[in-house]
């Protein structure tokens, strides 16, 4: 049965950037082209094992969700979202930078800032306030899934609203690398992927200096890149 696409907004790495190839590269999967790619040669497990940790994220590519999946409201068109998309990228007029870490965050491995930024927060509101008038409220599934977690009365309110949790002050920058790790997983898959983040990425700063606008056609299928915009 066919289903309406999701949408979302993301910042993902330049194709040809060393981070966006190690990120990539992690999951196995490249959201530009939609193909599958070689991980990486040398895994702390076996290639199946490794591509089942990563099975989940697989499906989003690498990135970092600035405004989450979401279906198009009534009456609006893939096309005039594309258009909006390209209109807003040209208003940003800073690109803010952060300082990596490869970290736990819950049960998974992810790239995430050293400390927060305020121009950071800025942009992801932005994304959320201005391209909701895209968004069709959630269906009953996607509101379910979204509540199933433990939420506080906050995030839950921000569900409600804006149809996904973690949103302003409950937002978390994260670009994930893995699904939800066992305890005696986390900290050698931590060890492997700080040190590959190192040695293909160095230790620089990373600067949030694209967006990019991505499609997923039914709930089994990956994301792809829809429209990307480098912002100053």
């Amino acid at each position: 049965m066919m289903t309406d696409p999701r949408y979302a907004i993301y910042f993902v790495p330049a194709p040809d950037t060393a981070l966006y190839r190690f990120g990539s590269g992690a999951l196995g999967y490249d959201c530009f082209t939609g193909a599958d790619i070689a991980t990486f040669d040398a895994l702390p497990v076996d290639a199946g094992a490794w591509r089942e940790l990563t099975r989940e994220p697989r499906r989003y590519g690498f990135h970092a969700t600035l405004k989450a999946p979401f279906r198009l409201a009534e009456g609006r068109t893939e096309g005039e979202l594309i258009g909006e998309f390209v209109e807003f990228s040209e208003t940003i007029d800073v690109a803010p930078i952060i300082e990596p870490a490869v970290r736990l965050l819950q049960h998974f491995v992810a790239i995430m800032p050293v400390a927060v930024g305020a121009g950071l927060d800025r942009l992801a509101a932005s994304c959320v306030k201005h391209f909701d008038g895209f968004r069709a409220p959630l269906t009953g599934d996607d509101r379910s899934r979204r509540l199933a977690t433990h939420l506080t009365a906050r995030q839950i309110g921000h569900v409600e609203r804006w149809g996904y949790p973690y949103v302003f002050e409950e937002f978390r920058f994260h670009m994930t690398l893995t699904g939800a790790l066992s305890a005696d997983r986390q900290e050698p898959m931590l060890a492997y992927l700080q040190g590959g983040l190192a040695c293909s990425h160095g230790d620089g700063p990373i600067k949030i200096d694209r967006l990019a606008l991505l499609r997923q056609d039914s709930p089994v299928a990956r994301f792809v890149v829809l429209a990307h915009r480098a912002i100053s």
